[in-house]
């Protein structure tokens, strides 16, 4: 699908869509709970979706009602030998060490970008926790058998906190006095976020300082009712927009959430937009904007609508953690720089810090791809707001991995959306 954006002031009310890191992480805790748990706002886009079947598969019945989604579930016990999590990253390396937990021999699969991301993690860590494991030379297909046995392990976790989140999850279920010591954490507010759910459904874990994760006990998920808070990643696009193009007020954002990706405040503070917080509120007022410098090492989902943000600050804005980049959906801090140089902006990549020249005004009248990447394809369409022209976003359909609606709430606001659907 082709989708055109037009220049356009942006003012409006919206509801944030519900968080997809908060609900995959509470479907893995449903499917590890004795019971039936409710979980109420939630999410179904595509990564979701995906979270939804790897736990039917894995032994729990799902039901969609009226009010939400019902799982019932006797913890992991596979319906089939093989599960498979669409294209989503933290699925994957969430639901592998879940699925360890049973002695079936399973296969876990995934798509599109998911074949080309690294996977050998788990084959350094797994056999040390008494798990069978082969890879596709470090890449999908994985076959695993269990049963994952706990005991105290030391892991990298400068690649990605997901496989840490997965292992916590797992280890959740059986571990008797168990420690993960964990190297170089990347993105700490995630597993803050992992272990705020954790604790909602009955299992504590012990941490020093995100280096040790101590379990000092046995314990068990119990089933419970959970609603899904507002998915800042997805709000930062809609406030990005607001800063740039108006004002906005989006609602259902939890300013004490564990996500990561609730920094985007803080850029939009130091940018000089006018923000007038509330307690799940938040309004966003287009003022002058100014380059401004951002870590954004433990927030990486953030680099697009950085992106996007800076190219209407007036001067060069400097971005750190492009090294966080690399296995995204894309590559994204290559393909920003490319998408970007269309719209006229110029990036620049240099080791881990990206510079973005901003205030020189963005082109309009012309193409640009998503490369089947959902926050590129938001980044783009927020740029195009205050551009001299319509901007065509090719592969727009990208951003129902995580934000469906996300063309439908710009319009709310005011954006101006035409869609082209491909001719079969």
């Amino acid at each position: 699908m082709k989708v055109i954006i037009s220049p356009a002031a942006i003012n409006g009310v919206v509801t944030a869509n519900p968080s997809k890191s908060a609900m995959q992480r509470a479907v893995a805790a449903a499917l590890l709970a004795k019971g039936t748990t409710m979980i109420h706002n939630p999410g179904l886009s595509n990564d979701c979706l995906a979270a939804l079947e790897v736990a039917e598969n894995l032994g729990a019945m799902v039901k969609r009602l009226d009010d939400g989604i019902q799982i019932t579930s006797k913890g992991v016990q596979p319906f089939y030998d093989e599960i498979n999590c669409g294209e989503s990253g933290l699925g994957i390396r969430m639901f592998t060490p879940i699925a360890a937990l049973s002695e079936q021999p399973i296969t876990i699969e995934g798509h599109g970008s998911l074949v080309t991301r690294p996977m050998h993690f788990f084959e350094e860590v797994l056999p040390q926790l008494g798990v069978d494991i082969k890879s596709q030379d470090g890449k999908l297909p994985l076959k695993i058998k269990g049963p994952l046995q706990a005991k105290d392990i030391t892991i990298d976790g400068s690649l990605s906190s997901q496989f840490l989140t997965g292992l916590l999850m797992a280890f959740g279920a059986v571990a008797d006095k168990a420690a993960i010591t964990v190297k170089d954490l990347k993105s700490k507010p995630y597993i803050a976020l992992t272990l705020q759910i954790m604790e909602h459904f009955g299992v504590k874990v012990r941490q020093d300082n995100f280096e040790v994760f101590h379990f000092d006990k046995k314990q068990e998920y119990r089933a419970k009712e959970y609603t899904v808070e507002g998915d800042w990643s997805g709000a930062a696009f809609l406030l990005v927009a607001a800063a740039v193009a108006g004002k906005a007020e989006v609602h259902h954002l939890n300013t004490q959430s564990a996500q990561s990706d609730k920094a985007i405040m803080e850029a939009l503070e130091k940018a000089g937009a006018e923000i007038l917080p509330g307690v799940f509120t938040m309004i966003v007022v287009k003022n002058e904007l100014k380059p401004f410098e951002m870590d954004a090492t433990d927030c990486p989902d953030l680099f697009p609508p950085l992106v996007a943000l800076a190219a209407n600050c007036k001067g060069i804005t400097k971005i750190k953690g492009v090294s966080r980049l690399a296995h995204k959906e894309s590559d994204r801090g290559l393909t920003l720089q490319q998408e970007f140089a269309k719209m006229g902006i110029k990036i620049d990549l240099q080791g881990d810090e990206m510079f973005v020249h901003g205030g020189t005004g963005i082109k309009g009248n012309v193409t640009v791809s998503s490369h089947n990447d959902h926050r590129i394809a938001m980044a783009c369409a927020v740029a195009a707001l205050t551009a001299d022209g319509a901007v065509t976003i090719e592969n727009a359909e990208a951003i129902n991995k995580s934000y469906p609606e996300f063309y439908e709430h710009l319009e709310t606001l005011g954006g101006i959306v035409e869609r082209e659907e491909l001719k079969v």
